[in-house]
């Protein structure tokens, strides 16, 4: 991995650290849906208004359905299944939940996209899980149904990145047909397109969270913006990169790295406790990177030679 690569996996899980922390303070006051949404939307503006600035206008053609229908995916249910569980789980289980995407990828990838599973790859996933269940134990929860279906929602959404990473690489890969500015903005589009219905639906159903939303302070809605401006519209756009010069596997190895950003984030602004299980939970996701990055180092070096 090019250092380029290496400095954009870092800043991506440092942006995706904090979305769960943002998720956590604005959805208590305006609701997961609205979160989605709001979410959504400013992801969609801030990605329009950027290519617009800069003087980009896609053109699309037969690719704009399977992009819409790649947004349904690799964000508006993502999007949704963390919102939701962010009503019950601290924003440090989410992001652990998140960092076993690289797992379920390996499975997505060998049973879909017949994609390979060598033995280094296998244990540096499993090294990975070992630091997540580190993590885990950082801060144990009371299982009760409504734990049990955050993170059940949680699983949900790996299932959806993990799928869609393929799809991405295929639709704005290096050799795609599709420029990968063109697939943020246009996927963006696709999952507000889909997250607006489940509003709708929602104020239908719970009249009172109109009320809800209009009452809920600016720092709600703060964090909303930043989650969609920060947390999603530059995230995409640093994780797309990934994705177009380094492959699925490795860009999603960024999701070991997310769950040390959302303990970091949340004690540096939530006062969250730090233990020796975040050192040996991060210790272990350190090292498992380390050995999924190191052979195709060595191997550009030995084509470089």
């Amino acid at each position: 991995m090019s250092l380029a690569s290496l400095t954009r996996l870092i800043a991506l899980a440092a942006l995706w650290g904090g979305s769960f922390l943002f998720m956590r303070v604005a959805v208590p006051q305006l609701g997961a849906i609205p979160t989605a949404v709001g979410r959504g939307l400013f992801s969609t503006i801030g990605l329009g208004a950027a290519l617009y600035l800069m003087g980009y206008r896609p053109r699309l053609g037969r690719h704009l359905w399977p992009l819409l229908g790649l947004g349904v995916i690799n964000s508006g249910i993502p999007f949704l299944m963390y919102a939701l569980a962010a009503q019950v789980l601290p924003s440090g289980y989410s992001a652990i939940f998140n960092a076993t995407t690289p797992l379920v990828a390996t499975v997505v990838g060998a049973l879909l996209f017949a994609e390979g599973i060598t033995p280094a790859r296998i244990a540096a996933v499993l090294l990975g899980m070992g630091g997540v269940a580190v993590l885990a134990q950082a801060g144990p929860l009371d299982i009760d149904t409504a734990v049990l279906g955050g993170m059940a929602a949680c699983f949900v959404a790996t299932v959806c990145y993990a799928f869609s990473s393929f799809l991405t690489l295929k639709l704005a890969g290096a050799n795609a047909p599709v420029d990968m500015r063109a697939a943020v903005f246009i996927s963006q589009l696709g999952a507000l397109l889909v997250l607006l219905p489940a509003l709708l639906v929602d104020v239908l159903l719970h009249p009172a969270d109109i009320a809800k939303m209009q009452a809920a302070p600016l720092l709600a809605w703060g964090n909303v913006a930043l989650l969609g401006l920060l947390s999603t519209a530059l995230a995409y756009v640093l994780y797309f990169k990934l994705i177009a010069d380094e492959g699925p596997q490795k860009a999603l190895t960024v999701t070991f790295i997310v769950p040390v950003f959302a303990v970091l984030w949340g004690r540096l602004v939530l006062g969250e406790p730090l233990s020796l299980a975040h050192a040996a939970g991060g210790g272990l996701i350190a090292l498992s990177l380390w050995m999924v990055l190191r052979p195709a180092s060595a191997k550009n070096n030995a084509k470089s030679d």
